[in-house]
């Protein structure tokens, strides 16, 4: 089940970009096309820690990435800037389809995997957890993406956490909150 925080309606009634992304969402039918693929917004815009060029990820789950791959080509293969492959991404064949619409970047990142136990889902669940214990994170993680970094590499750097940001952030999601408040107050 979809956490409540990545409901597309709390985008509805929040910053102006997202509700900006909310509106190029609803028009390009995205989530009601791929309504099969049980698709879940992910990344910094439901976060509000993006910055001027953030895309729109959209996790999905497919058992079939071919079957996604010729759906997907079929709903927006007509878009010019529309690209699509498959490669192995942490051991697992993903599915990518990038393109532009309504001034936003989406991209479709697809596995054979339920999206509630694809990385990016976890590090997003973590990610929001953090900015809810920590609200005053907001926007020093967004200064150091704008200083380049990628989203994880941020929050690892502003929670001076040690080793890979993508493996730490996932051992960090399998802490409660008494647990995070205490790592990160002490």
């Amino acid at each position: 089940m979809q956490h409540q925080a990545f409901n597309l309606n709390t985008l509805k009634n929040g910053t102006e970009r997202q509700q900006a992304a909310y509106d190029a969402i609803v028009r390009i039918g995205v989530m009601q096309a791929l309504r099969p693929y049980t698709p879940v917004l992910a990344g910094t815009i439901p976060l509000d820690v993006d910055i001027p060029g953030s895309d729109l990820d959209i996790l999905c789950y497919a058992p079939d990435l071919d079957t996604f791959a010729a759906e997907a080509e079929q709903q927006y293969g007509h878009i010019p800037t529309f690209n699509a492959q498959t490669k192995p991404i942490n051991g697992h064949a993903t599915h990518l389809v990038r393109f532009q619409a309504f001034d936003f970047d989406f991209e479709l990142f697809t596995q054979a995997i339920p999206v509630e136990q694809q990385n990016g889902y976890v590090h997003m669940l973590i990610e929001h957890r953090l900015l809810a214990l920590f609200p005053q994170s907001r926007e020093p993680i967004r200064n150091l993406k704008r200083g380049g970094l990628k989203t994880e590499p941020a929050f690892a750097h502003h929670f001076k956490l040690i080793g890979d940001p993508y493996i730490v952030l996932l051992q960090l999601a399998r802490l409660d909150d008494a647990d995070l408040l205490r790592r990160f107050t002490t």
